[in-house]
């Protein structure tokens, strides 16, 4: 292959070659998170299709390693871009995810294009397409995780990258907008008679204009995409507080918020705005992004002076914002992408942007990977406990067969009558521990369902509709605060509660299979009580995202009946992913132990039946002993070797889940990019959003 044909590779949707520029910071470590996943991943499967051949893999082991995968496998990393229109939203989002296809892939023009939030991903098992929700589905007062299942409700227009103008022709329906009264705009969320300023121009007719579509998913099989990246593109202030769900969900769920501002501008009123009531929470990983830098710079000024005027800029901006300066970057994504696709390392080291992809790069991607890494490794030591002890008591089963067997040797037939007696007797005497067995399952149930009581969804509803309840009738929304607070400081009890009696279960159980483990030769081993500490933690996040739309400057949003009722059901989804999951894992450290015991008594009786079938051969015919010793020793042999592999696959999976390579890539230099090649006649993917 010659040095220009490995230079080249596929546009993202079509067949035209386009030139494969070196990845930025943050889109290298993005590449490289996917590729450690991805990696990580196959790891897993191994050790899951070995457990399987081998017979080791039970309900239980399967599941969890079954969950790992898909955790791997669909891992998105969400990036959500907000500002007020005509802030470079766009062309900053092409300057750093997209410069690599040679021209824009997100359409960026002067003025409002973008009329609701625009996610940007890729779902393998949906087709390219672009599937749009009617701006009427606000009235029915469902969230939108909810419409995400109904795909009924959604138009979906199919995208072909082949076609440029069929592309584009879909892609413009993003901008639709539609005439309404005022009363339907009232109803939608558009027009609000105590907040004049953000109301939408009146016509002549009486009417105003509100967007056709409350949502839009656009599914496109770019690289970074199936990567796993999600794209958020959100338009300006009013939008942003017409969609509760926006404001209540999709950015709070956001893994890092890019706030765009302009250089020129600085933080204007609707920028102050969107700032305190949508993203001034401590909770969220924030960037601000101080763009069009190149309006400042005066050619008829020397360099420094324009310089100086940047760094007072952005030290205004992180005043005002109250934001760390360190996290305001100041650059131009135009002058960026231009620089990129032409190939000019001086435009695009000019353009600052390196600065930020270093940020995101170094500061967020690692986070997500320590996440993952802690997840797997957890799931490895409940695995490898669980399997090993099972190794390890047929190994000591097969020994005792073999001791049995190897002291038979020149004895008679009456000898082997005696032996056989003596099996059936300690058979008799082991299904004793059935009782107590099913006496055990019986304290297990009942303690179990005490423990998963108070992390039911009904349970968690009523205390929920209570909180919104106490809202609802206080003056001018005075105590919501303090109702939230109250709620939360209840269900962290409720958490609490869980832990301890997952503790005292643990205790009880523990108690039981000890006597087991004395009276009837069981190897039962408890692992450690489920811990909901992390449950705890996501608990304190959501408290900390939301409890900014419950001060005295929401006290108007509260009132209204529509945005209480959205912010209900956002919150109740969060608060039951959470209380859902605090209940799975109560429930898979039960089953864990169910499944333990199940499995020992199941293999015990079946070593029962081994010793008493080659007791039975062997008395029919003497010559079989040193077979069957051989059998034995060849068993217990194989059992060797499958737990020195499935050691030195654990290792594998934990050697996989434990490399750093996330860090910047030593030959990394943003000086040093090859010249791209004119872009195709083909377009890439396009995604409409609101500004230049």
């Amino acid at each position: 292959m010659s040095e220009h044909d490995r230079g080249m590779t596929a546009s993202p949707l079509s067949d035209e070659p386009v030139h494969e520029a070196v990845h930025e910071p943050f889109v290298r470590s993005l590449d490289a998170l996917g590729q450690w996943r991805a990696t990580l991943e196959e790891r897993v499967r191994d050790l899951a299709r070995f457990l399987g051949e081998q017979g080791l893999l039970d309900e239980n082991a399967g599941a969890l390693l079954d969950s790992l995968r898909q955790r791997l496998a669909g891992e998105k990393l969400v990036v959500a871009f907000v500002a007020e229109f005509s802030r470079g939203k766009s062309e900053l989002i092409n300057a750093i995810f997209f410069a690599d296809a040679g021209r824009r892939i997100m359409p960026a023009s002067p003025g409002r294009t973008t009329m609701c939030p625009v996610e940007l991903g890729w779902e393998p098992e949906d087709a390219p397409g672009l599937a749009l929700l009617p701006i009427e589905t606000r009235l029915e007062g469902a969230s939108l995780t909810e419409l995400r299942a109904q795909p009924q409700l959604w138009r979906r227009v199919p995208i072909d990258a082949g076609d440029p103008a069929a592309l584009a022709q879909a892609l413009d329906a993003v901008r639709g907008v539609r005439a309404a009264s005022l009363d339907e705009a009232r109803q939608l969320g558009f027009w609000d008679d105590e907040q004049p300023a953000d109301n939408p121009p009146l016509r002549p007719d009486g009417q105003v204009e509100i967007p056709l579509w409350r949502h839009a998913l656009i599914n496109v099989p770019h690289p970074l995409l199936k990567r796993g990246l999600v794209v958020l593109d959100t338009p300006g202030l009013n939008a942003i507080g017409a969609e509760p769900e926006l404001t209540v969900g999709l950015l709070p769920n956001a893994h890092v918020v890019v706030f765009v501002l302009g250089a020129d501008t600085g933080v204007t009123r609707s920028d102050l705005e969107i700032w305190r009531d949508h993203l001034a929470s401590q909770a969220l990983t924030r960037y601000v992004v101080l763009n069009k830098i190149d309006a400042l710079i005066d050619p008829l000024s020397p360099p420094e002076h324009s310089q100086a005027q940047i760094a007072l800029q952005c030290e205004q901006v992180a005043r005002t914002l109250e934001i760390a300066p360190e996290r305001v970057f100041p650059l131009s994504a135009r002058q960026a992408l231009t620089g990129r696709v032409s190939g000019d390392a001086q435009a695009l080291a000019d353009s600052r942007l390196p600065a930020l992809e270093q940020a995101l790069a170094q500061q967020l991607l690692p986070e997500r990977r320590t996440v993952l890494e802690r997840m797997t490794l957890e799931a490895l030591d409940a695995i490898r406990e669980q399997i090993l002890r099972g190794l390890l008591d047929l190994r000591r089963q097969l020994a005792e067969q073999i001791q049995e067997l190897d002291g038979l040797r020149g004895k008679n037939s009456g000898k082997v009558r005696l032996m056989l007696q003596r099996v059936t007797a300690e058979t008799n005497e082991f299904e004793q521990c059935t009782a107590q067995i099913q006496a055990l399952r019986l304290v297990h149930a009942r303690a179990l369902k005490a423990a998963m009581a108070p992390l039911a969804g009904d349970a968690l509803r009523r205390q929920v509709d209570a909180m919104i309840g106490s809202i609802r009738d206080s003056f001018l929304k005075l105590g919501a605060r303090r109702s939230y607070t109250q709620l939360f400081a209840a269900l962290r009890g409720v958490l609490d509660s869980a832990q301890q009696q997952g503790s005292d279960l643990r205790d009880l159980l523990s108690a039981s299979c000890n006597r087991l483990n004395t009276e009837f030769g069981f190897s039962l081993m408890l692992p450690p009580a489920p811990e909901l500490a992390r449950f705890r933690d996501d608990l304190a996040l959501i408290e900390r995202n939301y409890i900014q739309y419950l001060g005295l400057t929401q006290a108007v949003r509260l009132a209204q009946p529509r945005f209480l009722e959205q912010f209900r059901r956002m919150l109740m989804s969060r608060l039951r992913a959470v209380f859902e999951g605090a209940a799975g894992e109560i429930e898979l450290w039960s089953r864990t132990v169910s499944g333990q015991i199940d499995a020992q008594l199941r293999e015990r009786r079946k070593s029962f039946k081994r010793r008493r079938e080659s007791l039975e051969r062997i008395r029919l015919a003497a010559d079989q002993l040193d077979t069957r010793l051989a059998e034995l020793s060849a068993q217990d042999q194989r059992l060797a070797t499958t737990e020195v592999r499935l050691q030195a696959l654990d290792d594998r999976v934990r050697r996989a889940a434990t490399r750093h390579e996330l860090a910047l890539p030593s030959d990394f230099s943003p000086l040093s990019r090859p010249m791209p090649l004119a872009p195709a006649a083909a377009p890439v993917p396009a995604v409409v959003t609101g500004d230049a």
